[in-house]
């Protein structure tokens, strides 16, 4: 069975950044459409991960009380029906209602594939198949724009929805006929599926509150990037669609070298200090992206340039963040490894999805709405990390087995 499984995982995990990156390029052109305002568009990006991050706290005792494979087949249904509903809207509500449930369903699948990982391998091949499913995450930003790009070039931006939604049905047939029950028997399913008791000791953790912070940050500075390059790069340069594709998977492909370096930064300089280089990046990305902006540079694609490569140390800085502060929140949690997991992720997504939603409230352009996310929220949590009477909040503990 363990053969078999990673496969159809590493399937049903790109559902999440496929909802993310194919319509990127397409932003523009919806907002025109619906005669919406850049951030009333953006927001269908921050609607998505919102869910996401909610559904990590309503679902995950879900997929314990009635198992994986029911939570993985409601969420591909979800997907695709919400997939089909996001491709006829003609209101723009009706596209942000499609979003939600598709955040909703994307967080089903992603539960159901991240625990099937510690019902079905040791602890040892855990952490090598957990490389394989997050490599194949980060594969999709470099080419899902792409492929949007091509299918709205020449079908309209529904048309990526409707993508979205075969995938969804392969997805399904795949599932239905091959994906096995792989809950433990002794996994405890009756009782109260949402108490405070349960997250209280978690959230009430000043160690576990910084990290999860730290990683909101991160993912934050990540979103709000995400979701203004193509407004930026298109609506107000003047960028083709498939053109803001290429530099976009240009800064994809650097994030993924990020990913595969992570593991060897963080053996040599250890979590906290890994942490605080991912920081200074973001400072560094920061001050070069203020100077390109005070360049003012004239032609579309040096401007695009000015933009774009800052956020390639963005991007480094953020896959080398996310696995050791995401390590260092959950280290004091052995015994409720489950409930800090899902805290953790409700605060990342939802916390940078509200990040992000209340920065495109102001006036600021694209380039200095991410310098105030990444370059102030570094500022802010370093100077917590140079504060010995703060080392209760940053300081590396032992993990609890």
């Amino acid at each position: 069975m363990q053969r078999n499984l990673l496969p159809m995982l590493m399937a049903m995990v790109l559902l999440s950044p496929l909802a993310i990156d194919i319509y990127l390029p397409s932003l523009p052109t919806m907002a025109a459409e619906f005669s919406v305002s850049n951030s009333e568009v953006q927001s269908t990006l921050i609607l998505f991960l919102f869910s996401m991050g909610l559904g990590q706290v309503i679902i995950g005792p879900l997929a314990d009380r009635f198992g994986r494979r029911p939570v993985a087949l409601f969420g591909i249904v979800l997907y695709g029906l919400s997939s089909v509903l996001a491709a006829m809207a003609h209101q723009f509500e009706w596209l942000q209602i499609a979003r939600v449930l598709q955040g909703l369903a994307a967080c089903s699948t992603s539960i159901v594939v991240f625990s099937a990982v510690r019902d079905c391998y040791s602890t040892k091949d855990s952490a090598k198949i957990y490389s394989y499913l997050n490599g194949a995450i980060c594969v999709i930003p470099a080419l899902a724009p792409t492929l949007g790009g091509v299918l709205a070039l020449h079908f309209g931006w529904r048309s990526t929805f409707v993508f979205m939604t075969c995938y969804a049905i392969l997805m399904l047939c795949v599932v239905a006929f091959r994906l096995p029950e792989t809950r433990p028997a002794n996994t405890i399913s009756d009782g109260a599926l949402y108490r405070w008791a349960r997250y209280k000791p978690v959230l009430m953790d000043r160690h576990f509150m910084f990290y999860a912070i730290c990683c909101m940050t991160g993912m934050g500075a990540i979103l709000t990037y995400v979701s203004y390059s193509p407004v930026w790069l298109i609506g107000k340069l003047g960028m083709s669609e498939l053109a803001f594709s290429g530099l976009f998977g240009v800064n994809a492909l650097v994030n993924i070298a990020g990913c595969f370096g992570a593991p060897w930064v963080i053996k040599k300089l250890g979590n906290r200090p890994t942490v605080i280089l991912a920081f200074a990046l973001f400072i560094v990305s920061a001050l070069l992206e203020f100077g390109a902006q005070l360049l003012n540079f004239q032609t579309p694609i040096y401007a695009a340039a000015g933009f774009m490569l800052p956020m390639a140390l963005l991007c480094i800085g953020f896959a080398f963040l996310l696995g050791p502060a995401t390590s260092m929140a959950l280290a004091g949690f052995g015994e409720r490894a489950g409930t800090a997991a899902a805290m953790l992720g409700f605060i990342q997504m939802s916390g940078a999805s509200l990040l992000a939603g209340l920065i495109q409230q102001t006036s600021l352009t694209a380039p200095f709405a991410v310098i105030a996310v990444m370059g102030g929220g570094s500022v802010i949590l370093l100077a917590v990390m140079s504060m010995k009477r703060m080392n209760a909040w940053h300081v590396e503990r032992l993990a609890q087995d």
